[in-house]
């Protein structure tokens, strides 16, 4: 079946963030929504694809997988916004970036998706910006398209992500609430041992230090269940899960090793969104900032691990296009926050990276995949318990 962000929408259990179950990381307030969508004009959709149970038949499923969209502003190849992006571990791809670090400007909108549905999902976002322009017009378009490998539970080399999938996502993406969990490109994910996808979090920093707000999503695909940590206390191994009378506690195996998983195998993908008047050397330092937030969880950058950030900011007045055709002006004003006055975002990044993190967990439901693989969701009865004592 697939789903788009609106129907995951109306589908979207309350109560499944961390600050719900009382779980306060930081010390930071976080926005209105607790999502990236707290910084104004930034809007997300999903489209998820669930289909089959059973034993894998390449190209027929069982099929755990989708796609994600960010939209930075409307039609960001005219109004671009300052970004930069930041890599912990290159285990990973994220296309697109060469373009963001010679610039300074992200210029699309940003796709996520699994490993091998990287290409389908860039030509689908050059495609669809063709729409947006004059009949006739010649353009190029390097757009941002990030992955992670859910090939333990989706049906991977099946290829099941398809420009349709794309057109959908954007069609549905809106501001306000998102989805979390296992919806759009985070279906298959799986964080610390336990599923987990996609999650999003935001913090807003003091009046006296501008009022910014920082709003981060994460598609969360990383980490080891021995070294999972929250606000300070080690929680992975001692959750107790149905699998561990058969695997002894260990990670359970995937479908690319026979016995188990390579010491910090998997990857997360954050994407962090800002209307702070931040320009490029300054996006870069608040992306490098949002892996202290993956660090505060026990994620280390493995080398088996692509852990790539990406951080653009709104915030600094109207920047004309790379391109076009003479008509840019000669120089034009930019609002910039004084590198002085930085450290409350970094914490804010940190911050909300982390809950994103836990947020993805706490809203993935255990699911069964390929071949009756199964990733039980993160116990919240037990989380709970431990953190109380």
């Amino acid at each position: 079946m697939t789903h788009s962000s609106e129907e995951q929408f109306a589908g979207t259990p309350s109560g499944r963030k961390a600050r719900d179950l009382g779980i306060d990381i930081g010390t930071l307030p976080s926005g209105p929504r607790n999502a990236i969508t707290d910084v104004t004009g930034v809007r997300v959709g999903h489209t998820t694809l669930i289909s089959g149970d059973g034993e894998l038949v390449r190209g027929e499923g069982p099929i755990r997988t989708g796609v994600t969209v960010v939209i930075p502003t409307e039609e960001p190849w005219k109004r671009p916004v300052f970004a930069a992006p930041h890599r912990l571990n290159g285990n990973g791809e994220m296309t697109g970036l060469e373009w963001v670090r010679e610039s300074g400007l992200l210029t699309s909108y940003i796709g996520l998706t699994n490993t091998h549905s990287v290409g389908v999902v860039r030509d689908a976002l050059v495609a669809h910006e063709g729409t947006t322009r004059p009949a006739g017009e010649d353009y190029w378009s390097l757009p941002v398209v990030a992955e992670t490998w859910d090939g333990a539970l989706n049906d991977l080399n099946g290829f099941h992500v398809r420009p349709e999938h794309v057109e959908a996502a954007i069609a549905s993406a809106h501001g306000g609430h998102v989805a979390e969990g296992s919806v759009g490109s985070g279906t298959g994910m799986i964080a610390h041992g336990f599923k987990g996808g996609i999650g999003t979090a935001s913090r807003v920093i003091a009046d006296v230090d501008g009022g910014f707000t920082v709003g981060v999503l994460v598609q969360a695909n990383h980490g080891r269940r021995d070294r999972f940590t929250v606000n300070g206390t080690l929680i992975g191994p001692r959750i107790t899960l149905p699998s561990d009378a058969e695997t002894g506690g260990a990670e359970v195996p995937d479908a690319r090793f026979t016995t188990q998983l390579p010491e910090g195998s998997g990857s997360i993908i954050v994407i962090v969104a800002t209307d702070a008047p931040l320009i490029p050397h300054q996006c870069a330092r608040l992306a490098q900032r949002a892996t202290f937030g993956i660090g505060r969880l026990g994620g280390a950058g493995e080398n088996g691990s692509g852990d790539l950030t990406l951080c653009f900011a709104t915030g600094s007045g109207d920047i004309p296009a790379g391109f076009s055709e003479g008509k840019a002006p000669v120089s034009f004003p930019v609002i910039a926050l004084s590198n002085d006055r930085i450290d409350p975002l970094f914490y804010a990044a940190i911050e909300a990276t982390e809950e994103a993190i836990m947020n993805a967990m706490l809203a993935s439901d255990t699911m069964v995949g390929i071949n009756g693989a199964t990733r039980y969701g993160l116990p919240h009865d037990q989380l709970l318990h431990l953190l109380s004592q």
